[in-house]
């Protein structure tokens, strides 16, 4: 049920500037991270559950955090 809101909404989904540097250092990757996220997003295998505010995607031993109103990536980490 999470996981197909955000799908529905993924034109929506985005981060902030600094959300960008922190992403990228936290994944240790260096590409784009809101397409990265959303490409782990769309992933068979990424399972959405949703606490309080934010909905988190975990997949591919990382955790991304959303922010449920905004569809805003607050961070991501890996687990």
């Amino acid at each position: 049920m999470h996981k197909e809101t955000l799908l529905k909404n993924i034109d929506k989904i985005h981060t902030t500037e600094m959300g960008v540097g922190r992403i990228q250092k936290n994944l240790e990757i260096d590409c784009e991270p809101v397409e990265y996220c959303i490409s782990k997003l769309q992933k068979e295998d990424s399972a959405v559950t949703k606490e309080g505010k934010n909905y988190y995607v975990e997949v591919d031993n990382c955790r991304i955090t959303i922010n449920s109103s905004s569809f805003t990536i607050i961070t991501a980490h890996k687990i």
